[in-house]
């Protein structure tokens, strides 16, 4: 593991980047935090993804308001004020904000003489499923994949909905969604699918009965450790038959 520090045009954005072992270069995928941002389940899951064959970036999203190390975010959404707290630092994620971010994590991966090019993969936990589908349709000539895992808010009705630009999207999706998770409901997937199939993507999305929202994360109350394995095996479907092809 290398913790780096990415140039962009609103400050440097911490991250840490983890390898394979032997020599490269190798194919590159970025692992978008959730709301918790980078911690030790985290960097578990990179490593687990970077022995899979892959580079593996993860940023830290909120780092406008400060390094990993003092943002100090661990708490409970028991409780009101650390909830209160995430949802502020959530808002500051604007769509503009986000594609400058996504950029300088793609410029850098694309100078990084570990990573085999041009195409890149990204998936999302939570809060940054949405973040993992916003990146493929800002960035549709690299990113060959995107992959939101219990994804909160893909399709509302707001005017700049994440589903709203799926049909920009040039890469393969992937959406595992928990039929117990309040941030997606049923009408929420139908909207979302629906969206999929009128832009004609290639596209998954697939409902894990009984999983609730967290189902993926290791350090989560809702992990759901059978429901995480599947999760695994369509990651790794997912981004080796369109990263390593």
């Amino acid at each position: 593991m290398e913790d780096i520090d990415l140039p962009t045009p609103d400050g440097a954005m911490d991250a840490k980047l983890f390898q394979p072992d032997g020599r490269g270069p190798w194919p590159a995928v970025i692992m978008m935090p959730d709301a918790g941002g980078m911690r030790p389940a985290f960097e578990h899951m990179a490593r687990r993804l970077a022995n899979e064959g892959y580079v593996v970036l993860v940023p830290n999203v909120f780092y406008r308001e400060g390094h990993t190390a003092k943002l100090q975010l661990v708490g409970s959404f028991s409780d009101e004020a650390y909830r209160r707290r995430i949802f502020a630092l959530i808002g500051t994620l604007t769509p503009e904000r986000l594609r400058v971010d996504s950029t300088a994590e793609l410029d850098f991966l694309a100078n990084d003489p570990r990573v085999k090019g041009p195409k890149v993969g990204v998936v999302g936990y939570c809060m940054s499923g949405s973040i993992a589908l916003r990146m493929a349709a800002d960035h549709p000539a690299v990113i060959a994949a995107a992959a939101s895992n219990h994804g909160g808010r893909l399709a509302t009705d707001a005017p700049d909905s994440p589903h709203r630009r799926v049909g920009d999207v040039r890469g393969e999706l992937y959406f595992g969604h928990a039929d117990q998770d309040g941030s997606m409901p049923a009408e929420a997937i139908q909207q979302l699918e629906a969206a999929l199939k009128q832009a004609g993507v290639r596209a998954r999305s697939e409902l894990y009965p009984g999983a609730k929202h967290g189902y993926a994360v290791e350090d989560s109350a809702a992990y759901d450790k059978q429901t995480a394995e599947l999760h695994w095996q369509r990651l790794f479907d997912l981004f080796g038959r369109t990263l390593k092809a």
